[in-house]
Order: structure tokens, then sequence, then C-alpha cells
């Protein structure tokens, strides 16, 4: 079995990761949802709902807003057409930007 990476994780990262986590789970008790009633609806097991209710950063980011959105807890404080404009305007920006960023080399000094 390959070698886990060990990764270390900001505090603001961990404590966004909880707080989310947390938002999800107030939702689902206030929706009156099982946590394996929230998994089945989001294709997952309940085993990756306890995680992602845990605040766990190593959970896939697709399945933790799935879970969000089906609990409905409010993603990027936006509705679906303010999102959407956002992300059309991001990708205009994108566009006018160069595709890949590279280190400038270090000059040559060939002055024997």
């Amino acid at each position: 079995m390959p070698k886990s990476i060990v990764r270390t994780y900001s505090r603001y990262s961990r404590d966004a990761a909880a707080l989310l986590g947390a938002l999800i789970r107030e939702a689902r008790s206030e929706r009156r949802l099982t946590a394996q009633e929230l998994a089945d609806r989001a294709g997952i097991s309940r085993g990756l709902l306890q995680r992602i209710e845990k605040g766990n950063l190593k959970c896939e980011i697709g399945a933790v807003f799935e879970v969000a959105t089906i609990a409905g807890v409010k993603l990027f404080d936006a509705d679906g057409n303010t999102l959407t404009k956002h992300l059309h305007q991001t990708r205009e920006k994108l566009a006018l930007l160069p595709k890949s960023v590279r280190k400038k080399s270090k000059a040559v000094r060939d002055d024997f």
C-alpha cells in the first residue's frame, strides 16, 4: 500500500473546514435528516458524511459542496444567479491573464 502523504494545513483552513462541517451538521439536524438519509441523497457513505461534518480536510471538495447544497448551507453567500455571474466574470478575467506563470530566469554573468 502506498505511503500516505503527510500534509500540514493552516489554522485558517482547519477552522474554515470545521465551520463548514458544523454548518452542515446544524442544517441537517434542523431539517430532521439522519446522517444516513443525507449520505444516501448525496450518493456518499455515512462515514464520509461524518468526516465532512467533523471538518476533515482530506474529503473530496465535490462531495463536501454537494452535501452542503443538499443540506441547505449557502455557499459563497450568493444565490445561483449571482454565483453564475461571478463565475462568468472570473472566467473573462482569466482569459486575459497568461496561461502559465514561470519564475524569471537568473541573469547569466559571463564577464570573466
